[in-house]
């Protein structure tokens, strides 16, 4: 959905690995304000994909999965294109996410070695604003750097069953997540990352805040526009910046390799060969080195197994308490009304 520029790009990045790239492309119900009347992008993704087709799938390895009006749900997006692969494994991908060639030569050598293995995780690395930054949080430390389950086992009987999370039971109805899995640690010590590019773009960042603060099958993200003032489209708040702002945020510098195509779209774009606006960086480059930026990061790396362990052990504990003695006071109550009667 509204996945410019990023669409030939990624599928360029994943053609010479794919047994077969099944696209969904689609607005879901809720994310109306941001689509065509017959439910496609409005960002012209949809003709770049028919483009693609045409232009540049010599072994006709695309397919475009036809769908008139608005799909239900993400879930039933993906069931879409499920339904319709073949191969032994399903790689799922969204549209800003990408990997290294090598990392995918190192991922597709894991299975073959490896033929039980029924699901692998991938732990990401989410950049903000130009390719130079990563954005780092308490959130994506908490949960492993958002590791997420991008590849299932694959075969007749197999059924994909939720997006959030990604879920795929096999023929005798068993969860994959529950059997043979590399999970993200381990990804990580293979240096084998997912490498998200959520919040590169500021027009990304604008139709993603209308979608979230309008979504009808999940529940809406409140303070999503003042976010987006206050920690993307300036840094007034600059401990703030990644998007899940209940927890705070930071930016990095980031100078290891990109992926191919992305390093390739990121030099069409300065060189005018696409023209896509992007984020100015000033503001960032004022403060992204200075002294108390960083002892700000280093604090806040310190603070975070405190608040952490905090939140684990007491503040649970608490909410349990609170729970037990307002349950318990209710009962009270409805005992002396009872005997009142």
């Amino acid at each position: 959905m509204n996945g410019e520029p990023f669409t030939k790009y990624c599928l360029r990045q994943i053609y010479p690995f794919a047994h077969e790239i099944i696209v969904a492309e689609g607005a879901v119900e809720g994310a109306e304000s941001i689509a065509t009347d017959e439910g496609h992008s409005i960002d012209g993704t949809w003709e770049v994909l028919h483009r693609f087709k045409k232009e540049e799938d010599p072994d006709d390895k695309l397919i475009i999965v036809k769908h008139s009006g608005f799909w239900f749900d993400k879930n039933e997006q993906s069931k879409a294109y499920s339904q319709i692969a073949t191969g032994d494994y399903l790689w799922q991908i969204d549209i800003d996410e990408f990997y290294r060639h090598e990392d995918i030569k190192k991922v597709l050598g894991l299975l073959a070695e490896t033929p039980d293995i029924s699901a692998i995780s991938f732990p990401t690395i989410t950049f903000w604003g130009s390719p130079e930054y990563r954005c780092d949080s308490w959130m994506l430390i908490r949960n492993n750097y958002y590791e997420v389950f991008r590849i299932f086992k694959w075969g007749y009987g197999y059924k994909y069953k939720t997006h959030i999370p990604p879920t795929v039971f096999d023929d005798s109805g068993r969860n994959l997540r529950k059997l043979r899995v590399l999970n993200g640690n381990m990804m990580r010590k293979l240096d084998i990352w997912m490498y998200h590019y959520s919040l590169l773009f500021p027009k990304q960042v604008e139709l993603k805040g209308i979608y979230y603060s309008s979504r009808k099958n999940r529940p809406k993200v409140e303070g999503w526009e003042e976010w987006m003032l206050n920690s993307y489209f300036s840094l007034k708040k600059p401990f703030k910046v990644h998007n899940v702002f209940r927890y705070p945020g930071w930016l990095e510098r980031f100078s290891s390799q990109h992926p191919e195509q992305i390093e390739q779209m990121w030099k069409d774009i300065h060189s005018g060969v696409i023209d896509f606006p992007t984020r100015q960086t000033e503001d960032v480059e004022g403060i992204i080195d200075s002294i108390w930026y960083r002892t700000g990061i280093r604090f806040l790396k310190l603070l975070e197994p405190i608040d952490n362990l905090w939140r684990k052990v007491f503040w649970n504990r608490i909410k349990w308490h609170l729970k037990y003695s307002l349950g318990f006071h209710r009962n009270i109550n409805k005992f002396k009304q009872k005997h009142k009667q």
